[in-house]
This record gives C-alpha cells, structure tokens and sequence, in this order.
C-alpha cells in the first residue's frame, strides 16, 4: 500500500468521530426542544446548559478533524 493512501485512509477513519458529534448535537437540541415544549417557564435554566453541550460536543468533533488534518499533512 502507498503511503499516501495509507494516510488518506486513516483520516478518513479519524473523521468518523464527526458522525457521532453530529448524533450527539441532535440529541442535545431536541432534548433542549423537549423539555422547553413541556415548560416554557425553565428555559433560562436549561439553556446554559445546553450550549454547554453543544460546546463539549463540538469540541470533540474539532479534535477529531485536527486528527484528521495531522495524519493527511503531518
């Protein structure tokens, strides 16, 4: 096997982390969704941590296209 396939091979596997960060996203806002649908009134409580979430989240999928981007460059 060529290096270079070798390489595009494995960033191809390091950015399947970003199908799993995307899953996560959706959860949080429709569980963000949900909860504000059944009491409007919580909504300035749940919201920090929501994009609390969404940061952790986020962030994962960042790490996981620097992965990406260290193996096909690095």
């Amino acid at each position: 096997m060529d290096v270079e396939a070798a390489k595009a091979l494995g960033a191809g596997l390091a950015v399947i982390g970003v199908i799993g960060s995307g899953i996560g996203m959706g959860n949080i806002f429709a569980s963000f969704i949900q909860a504000v649908g059944r009491n409007p009134s919580a909504q300035g409580a749940v919201f920090p941590m929501t994009m609390l979430g969404f940061a952790l989240v986020e962030a994962i999928a960042l790490f996981a296209l620097v992965i990406a981007l260290v193996i096909l460059y690095g």
